[in-house]
């Protein structure tokens, strides 16, 4: 019989490795999407519909699996979620059809919302003292977008995108396998049974939720949106080939997955405002700068010769800003769910099931969004003022909300070994 310690780590271990691959195919189309898009001549809005279409599902769904993993438990619930992407993942490389693509598209996205299952699931297994650094790993399988970048484009190249979703279906269904084998069941994990889904909803009418969702609408709605959209982005600004592309959107989606367990432990330490904070004002300075469109400024001299300049964000300089904003919202990732597991650890199922799902939808609007405002403007950086400006709200939200006087009363709490 595997004693309690043994069962925590591989439970951990395995929700990570799930959620790894689930993310791996909720982003898949970000990859696939731009072969599709040149073979069926889509518009750039039509692409971000259809890189946005199975983030919607995947947001959806994360409160009701929430909600369901508090009551069942997360082994069964993650079990029957991860099994479920596995055939209409095969069937999207028989698809012809836009409309195929995304129906299919609805049906795969469901594996988005394995983080509200994963998180509530894992949490549950750890003390409040040790929860932020547990979630923090388990949310560093967020790489697994960064897995899709480097493993997609190579087979595109080598085999054509429709071999990308049978590969993908076929690890899924090892995954899953594994998963059965070495997870486990706590009955004291569960919702008292008189707790009423009426009685989970009324969660909703807290206040304070909807600020953590505004937060996480960005550094994880942010985040998903710029994995599906920086492929596309090198290639039509800097020229590059979707291999060279997609590792240069690595750069910016690897770290901030990995760092996500940082997160987790300088929350613990820190206290959740703190990170947030500088992760907020981190990524305002650096979307500030990217926002700037490429452009030329002439100047008339007294010969009549005009001397023209170019200004904008040269390639180096602005994957160096997109490095830190991954990292920033790595680390932002983490401490909105310490939040969370501060002020609701006995409703972290249903909690992370409304803010995640605020999260995805941000993932899955912001695309939507990044297609539309370039076919109107026809500048690529709209994008990044976009976030930019949404990144201030959260500021400004953040600033009239007290927030560094709650740190301070669970200081008092928890004592300075936790928080300090």
């Amino acid at each position: 019989m595997p004693s309690y310690r043994t069962k925590q780590l591989s439970v951990l271990t395995m929700n990570t490795v799930g959620f790894t691959a689930c993310f791996a195919i909720w982003v898949m189309f970000s990859v696939i999407g731009i072969p599709i898009k040149t073979g069926l001549s889509l518009s750039d809005t039509q692409f971000g519909l259809l890189v946005a279409t199975p983030i919607l599902t995947g947001s959806i769904f994360r409160l009701p699996l929430g909600m369901m993993t508090d009551k069942f438990g997360g082994r069964p619930v993650y079990f029957w979620l991860m099994a479920s992407v596995i055939i209409p993942l095969f069937m999207i490389s028989k698809a012809t059809e836009y409309w195929q693509f995304l129906v299919l598209g609805l049906f795969v996205g469901v594996a988005g919302a394995s983080f509200s299952v994963g998180i509530a699931y894992t949490s549950r297994w750890f003390t409040k003292e040790t929860a932020g650094f547990a979630m923090g790993i388990f949310g560093a399988g967020n790489a697994g977008a960064a897995l899709t970048k480097f493993i997609a484009p190579s087979i595109v190249v080598a085999w054509g995108w429709e071999y990308v979703p049978i590969i993908y279906a076929v690890a899924m269904t090892v995954v899953v396998a594994l998963f059965w084998m070495f997870t486990y069941s706590d009955e004291s994990h569960k919702v008292e049974a008189h707790i009423t889904i009426r009685d989970q909803l009324a969660m909703l009418k807290d206040p304070v939720i909807w600020k953590y969702c505004q937060y996480y609408s960005l550094v994880f709605g942010g985040f998903v949106a710029l994995s599906l959209w920086m492929t596309k982005y090198y290639m039509a600004t800097y020229g590059h080939g979707i291999r060279e592309a997609a590792i240069l959107a690595a750069i910016f989606v690897l770290p901030s997955g990995i760092i996500r367990a940082l997160g987790g432990w300088l929350s613990d330490k820190f206290g959740a405002h703190k990170v947030t904070y500088w992760v907020m004002w981190s990524s305002a300075i650096c979307l500030f700068i990217m926002s700037y469109p490429h452009s030329s400024l002439s100047i008339e001299t007294r010969g009549g010769v005009p001397i023209t300049m170019s200004l904008g964000v040269n390639e180096y300089v602005f994957t160096a800003l997109l490095f830190i904003v991954g990292i920033s919202w790595g680390l932002g990732k983490a401490s909105v769910f310490k939040y969370l597991s501060d002020e609701y650890p006995d409703k972290i199922g249903v909690m992370s099931g409304i803010v995640g799902l605020a999260g995805g939808m941000g993932g899955f609007t912001l695309p939507i969004l990044f297609g539309v405002m370039l076919d109107y403007t026809g500048v690529p950086t709209t994008a990044f003022m976009l976030l930019y400006g949404i990144t201030i709200v959260s500021i400004m939200w953040m600033q009239w909300s007290g927030e560094a006087q709650k740190d301070r009363e669970m200081r008092k709490q928890f004592g300075p070994d936790v928080l300090e």
